[in-house]
């Protein structure tokens, strides 16, 4: 199975964990697909009020120069931890 395929998957997987992580974890999931699926981090930084968005975008931004190959296997393998 390639790498890609692996990723899909283990998005498909990550929308049926047996429990929801913690937001620091879904954070990190959020960071890894977006890194792995899109590369660098692109666009405005969100406002001071949308904390939301802003946190997510820090997750993201925090794995600038992280390869694309290299988040989509650090998501496969947070995901298939958090399968178990």
């Amino acid at each position: 199975m390639s790498l890609q395929d692996q990723f899909a998957q283990a998005l498909a997987d990550s929308k049926n964990l047996p429990e929801r992580p913690d937001n620091m974890t879904l954070l990190k999931i959020y960071a890894l697909y977006k890194q792995g699926s899109t590369g660098d981090a692109t666009g405005d930084r969100p406002g001071m009020t949308d904390f939301v968005g802003r946190a997510k975008f820090d997750a993201w931004a925090g794995l600038k120069g992280t390869t694309q190959e290299a988040a989509m296997q650090q998501y496969i393998d947070l995901i298939t931890s958090l399968k178990a």
